[in-house]
């Protein structure tokens, strides 16, 4: 029996509500991503969140909140009204029909078909994105187009090895940005020269 192939698109949520869209499609049977920063909760903000996590609510989302030990983390949208979805072509409409009115999936630029984002590309920023480096800075597609793209390069050495990007001038500093082309981009801090190599364009 042939195994159903799997893309990752891309959808904007209407009102920010990611978490709701986050809930609806996960219960539906997919796997969503979106790049988030985990914020440390204290004082009344951690008493609530420890009530809502010990009493779980079917209409209230848990999902916010990671918990470790003691500590509990508010989970914080990098990107507003971003979520990615991993599924198969043949659900696309099935999904547009649970979002209508709350977001849609991004079609191509000629408006024929979802945009499918490479795996390649995917995998990259989540590595990056979660890698708990120092220094991450998120920018939506917007921001992007505002920095010059320099030369494209592979980490060689360290956690981040195997990511690609483009090395930018960002506020004066030399950063790598590893993007999902078209959508969101995370920047890294410096590094250094020896741990990097130039990759030839196709």
């Amino acid at each position: 029996m042939e195994e159903t192939q799997l893309f990752w698109y891309a959808l904007k949520v209407f009102y920010n509500k990611v978490f709701d869209f986050e809930d609806l499609l996960q219960g539906m049977g997919y796997e969503t991503y979106f790049p988030v920063e985990l914020v440390r909760l204290t004082g009344e903000d951690h008493l609530r969140a420890a009530r809502r996590l010990a009493t779980p609510d079917s209409t209230r989302s848990q999902s916010r909140f990671v918990q470790a030990g003691p500590a509990i983390f508010r989970r914080k949208p990098v990107v507003n009204s971003l979520i990615f979805v991993h599924a198969p072509a043949e659900d696309i409409p099935k999904i547009r029909f649970e979002i209508e009115g709350r977001g849609f999936i991004y079609m191509t630029p000629d408006w024929k078909q979802p945009e499918v984002i490479p795996d390649r590309q995917m995998g990259m920023f989540r590595m990056v994105a979660s890698s708990g480096a120092d220094g991450l800075q998120f920018f939506s597609d917007d921001d992007i187009t505002r920095y010059r793209q320099g030369d494209r390069v592979r980490v060689t050495e360290g956690p981040l090895k195997g990511a690609e990007g483009y090395i930018k001038r960002i506020k004066k500093d030399r950063r790598l940005l590893v993007a999902i082309e078209g959508f969101v981009a995370v920047a890294v801090s410096f590094i250094p020269p020896q741990f990097l190599e130039k990759v030839t364009q196709s």
